[in-house]
């Protein structure tokens, strides 16, 4: 017997395919729905996937006679013996028993230990369950399983848990591969930092600026707009002063552009935003009033990987009105969910230029790298 799948737009096409392919004598076996193209999960069309089957038993050897002169009339031989008759099996009734085996063969994959409740064999069950507990979008999630069975059937061996993982690691790389990675080029001499409240800019922002004046060795001078918690300003005072920089607070435009004038010889500016309810349309438009984001600079959105994705897309919706060149997520210890980082990556084609991992200046900060991003998801820690 001859198995073979086929794909097509609709059962008409994939009829005409069989039938091609395989001749009129061909039995379908089972048909289903498919997606089928697109990227990330996104944009495929449906399709109709059908399995068919041809009997390749040789037919009987009919009498040259009979090819030779059709128009003559066979005569029929009655057989005497009725149980010879009956134990006699026609080549269709042999491709019925065989169709009904290989039914059966399939109904029994479902009770084999290697395949899931689901259909996927185990090991790419369990990295499909840990990318969900890890927050992956289902989009993300639906384009590496696709990559993982297919890996899974062109392999000679059956792949094991990690084998499996090494393959999703790879495939989730591709799926922010149009993100940028690591810090912008320092060509624009301002660096700014916008998010809400509480994701430890301020503290990211001491980091950077030591990293480039300690490790760099260049002028670094700050400017802090977050007049709104006393506390900010008092402690951005504190890097400054332990870093031997110098630092200036701005209140409006005029007080911003006098900061700048002032730090014109420096090697790089760094800004500390204000960090307001990311809810509220006007922080962005208070903020534009203080800063001039139409000139040369850099800008980091700062978001905290405690926070829920749904919260970090308002977040990223919200700076809209500003160019957002990359994005920093901190508070990498507090959480062992990463998921989010890949789903922010994806959705906006936007890199990740810094991921921070605790509180000491000027350590506890890594510059973003793809390969650990997709180690931390798969395997949940560093």
């Amino acid at each position: 017997m001859k198995v073979k799948k086929f794909t097509a737009k609709d059962m008409p096409e994939a009829m005409k395919k069989i039938r091609t392919e395989l001749g009129d004598q061909a039995v379908i076996l089972n048909s289903k729905h498919v997606d089928t193209g697109g990227i990330f999960g996104f944009f495929t069309k449906k399709s109709i996937e059908v399995i068919a089957a041809k009997d390749e038993t040789p037919a009987p050897a009919s009498d040259s006679r009979t090819k030779t002169e059709p128009d003559r009339p066979t005569p029929t031989v009655q057989s005497t013996t009725a149980p010879q008759q009956q134990t006699q099996v026609q080549p269709k009734e042999v491709l019925q028993d065989e169709v009904k085996e290989l039914k059966n063969m399939i109904a029994s994959l479902k009770e084999d230990q290697n395949t899931s409740t689901t259909g996927y064999p185990a090991p790419i069950q369990t990295l499909e369950a840990e990318l969900s507990e890890q927050e992956v979008q289902e989009s993300i999630r639906y384009y590496i399983i696709k990559q993982l069975l297919s890996n899974w059937y062109r392999s000679n061996e059956e792949p094991d848990v990690k084998t499996v993982k090494e393959w999703a690691k790879t495939y989730l790389q591709e799926v922010f591969s149009a993100s940028e990675m690591g810090p912008v080029p320092t060509s624009k001499k301002i660096i700014n930092l916008v998010g809400p409240t509480g994701v430890g800019k301020t503290t990211t922002v001491a980091k950077i600026a030591a990293h480039y004046h300690l490790e760099e060795k260049k002028s670094v001078a700050l400017i802090t707009t977050d007049t709104y918690r006393i506390a900010a300003v008092e402690q951005l005072k504190t890097y400054a002063k332990i870093l031997d920089i110098p630092v200036s607070v701005a209140y409006s435009m005029e007080d911003f552009r006098d900061a700048k004038e002032k730090f014109q010889d420096k090697d790089l500016i760094l800004i500390d935003s204000a960090g307001r309810n990311f809810t509220n349309q006007l922080y962005v438009k208070e903020l534009r009033k203080i800063i001039n984001f139409d000139e040369d600079m850099t800008t980091y959105l700062v978001l905290a990987l405690t926070s829920k994705y749904k919260d970090m897309k308002k977040i990223y919706e919200q700076f809209s009105l500003i160019t957002i060149d990359r994005f920093i997520f901190t508070k990498k210890d507090e959480t062992s969910y990463y998921g989010a980082m890949v789903n922010m990556m994806a959705q906006s084609s936007t890199g990740t230029a810094y991921v921070t991992h605790g509180q000491s200046v000027p350590d506890d900060i890594d510059t973003a790298d793809s390969a650990k991003i997709a180690e931390w998801v798969v395997e949940g820690y560093e």
